[in-house]
This record gives structure tokens, sequence and C-alpha cells, in this order.
């Protein structure tokens, strides 16, 4: 979720300089099953705009209606949506409505630690009633500092607590420059990672051919710089040259971030292994074992989009510790 808030932070501060004014929407508790779940967040404007999404739709309209009371007078409140009465989401969803009112610490702040890569915490305080409340609202705490979204928000012991912590955003390292990873990098794009491209000083390739990346890096084999690579980080190695991936496994035999994936089949990762063992014997078999190929998990993916679907997929799947299955074959709730 920490890309949601990138992006509502972002459209806040769009919005702040056109003199639009913004309210702030959290799903704080739910009970039962919902589309989305406590700590996703909604950004409205007065003129009907909206970024983000509570729901799967059923919510919305109603979430637009009730922020007007928020708009006009300039208070948090509480409501709730019961899907269950309306053949929508079955389950009860909680919902604070508050202004958000960005300021220029807050912001600088935030944009800090999305590039420092630094955890932020919001706790939400609310009640789980329908109505205006006194110091209802949220604040976001970072590192040592804390910043309220609006002036009206005060500790208060009486009212129930929602905290969340939002990990580093989510990066994808694609190695290789080919037209394959292009569609990978939409498709990570698309599902709120930041991606960084590594190529070769020898690719003509410029950060215009990778439009959905943040940054296009051509670093020397030995001037791999590691430091930003930990476990909310997933690297793919598809350069299409078999020396040239082995030179980047040479040179990233020490990292271990969440995922680490290899284009092409099984008989190509073995060679693989095989000559790096030959010119590093000692290299960590810990390193070796986390290595993952073929990348992506088996949908009978043929075209480059589609390979791309199938390794975002394994991604996901590892880093959210889950066994790719049919959902319909699954016991129990989606999201359990």
């Amino acid at each position: 979720m920490t890309h949601e808030l990138k992006s509502i932070i972002e459209q806040a501060k769009k919005w702040q300089e056109e003199g639009k004014k913004s309210v702030l929407v959290t799903v704080v508790e739910l009970e039962g099953s919902s589309y989305r779940r406590p700590g996703v967040r909604m950004l409205l404007n007065e003129q009907g705009e909206a970024m983000g999404a509570v729901s799967g739709g059923c919510v919305e309209k109603e979430v637009t209606f009730q922020s007007g009371s928020v708009f006009k007078e300039g208070k948090s409140k509480m409501i709730n949506y019961d899907g269950r009465l309306r053949l929508g989401c079955e389950g009860v969803i909680y919902m604070l409505i508050e202004p958000f009112e960005l300021t220029n610490e807050l912001y600088q702040a935030f944009n800090k630690a999305i590039e420092n890569r630094v955890s932020i915490m919001i706790q939400s305080q609310y009640k789980k009633e329908f109505g205006e409340f006194e110091h209802i609202g949220s604040i976001i705490k970072i590192e040592d500092k804390t910043f309220p979204f609006n002036k009206l928000v005060k500790e208060d012991e009486q009212l129930i607590k929602f905290e969340q912590k939002l990990p580093p955003l989510f990066q994808l390292l694609i190695i290789g420059s080919e037209h394959d990873a292009v569609q990978l990098c939409i498709a990570a794009a698309n599902v709120g990672w930041d991606v960084t491209i590594m190529a070769s000083p020898d690719e003509a390739k410029t950060i215009d051919y990778f439009k959905e990346a943040s940054k296009l890096i051509t670093p020397l084999y030995d001037k791999i710089d590691t430091s930003n690579i930990d476990k909310q980080t997933a690297i793919v190695l598809m350069t299409h040259s078999f020396n040239k991936d082995v030179q980047y496994l040479l040179a990233l035999k020490d990292v271990y971030p969440a995922y680490f994936g290899l284009l092409g089949p099984k008989h190509r990762r073995e060679r693989l292994m095989d000559k790096l063992l030959e010119y590093n014997p000692d290299i960590d078999f810990d390193f070796i074992d986390q290595l993952r190929g073929p990348a992506g998990i088996n949908i009978g993916a043929e075209s480059s989009q589609e390979i791309a679907v199938s390794i975002i997929a394994e991604i996901l799947s590892v880093v959210r510790n889950q066994n790719p299955m049919i959902l319909k074959d699954k016991s129990g709730h989606i999201h359990a």
C-alpha cells in the first residue's frame, strides 16, 4: 500500500497547488469480507475527482456523498457501509473521512522517507459509530517526527486506534534491456512497484525506451551499487546473454533480495550455476539456492506480455508467502 499512499500524496500536492481542498477516506475496520481491507485509502476533492478506491465500486458513491459535510464544515466524521444489505461486499466497512492538509514539511519528509527506503507508520483514531467526533483523524510518523493530517487531530485515549506500518516502496530491478524487459517494466509499474532498469554500458537504450521505469543505470560489473537491495526488492536477470548473466551474478553474489529470478529454461540455469562455481568455487550456496529459474509460474505464457504477468505473479506469491492456486479450489477467505 506504500505506492498507493505515494500516489495520494502526489495528487494532494497537485490539487492543493490548484486551490482544491481534499479529504482523505481510510478504511479503519472491517467486519466480514470486503474487496479491500483496513488501511486502504481514497482521496477526494470538492469537484468530485478521486484518487484511489476503498472498494470494488460499491462504496465510492456513498463516500463521495458523505464527504460533502466534511468539505463544508471542516470536521472529520465516521461512516459505515453494510454490504450485506446491498448485495455488494459481504461485510460492514468502517471508514474515517477527514480533511487532508498537506504541509510542506510532511511532503518533504515523506519524499525523503521514500528515497531513503524508510518505513512509515500511520495511526488513525476513530469511533465505531456514525457521525462527527472530536479528535478523530490520522497522524503519520516518519522516523522521529509526527505529522497530523489536519489541525483537529489530537491524542485521545478514549478513541479506537488503527495502526499501519508501511514498508519501503517495493522495487524491481530488471537486468536487461530487450523488448521483454519493457513489458515486465510496464507490468511491474501497473502494480505500483518502483522499477529500475540495469543495462550494460554498451547498450544504446535510453530511459525513453522504458517509460514506466524510475531510472536506467549502466554500471560496469565491478561498480554495481547494491546498498539499496533489501527485502523489499525483487531482481529479474534477463539479458539474453549467457556471459553477461554470469558477470552480473558474480557481481551480485552477496545480495539476498526478496526474489531473484532468471529468465530461460532449467538447463540454462544449471549451466549458469556450473559457470559460477567454476569462476568462484567459494560462492555461498545460499546465494545459488535463492535463484529461481525459469522465472514465473506455469500459466501457459507465450508472448512477452504474458511472460511478464507470469513473473509478476510469482514474485507476488513469494513475497506474500502464498502457494499459487486457482481461487475456486481454495477453502476459507480469499485473503486468509
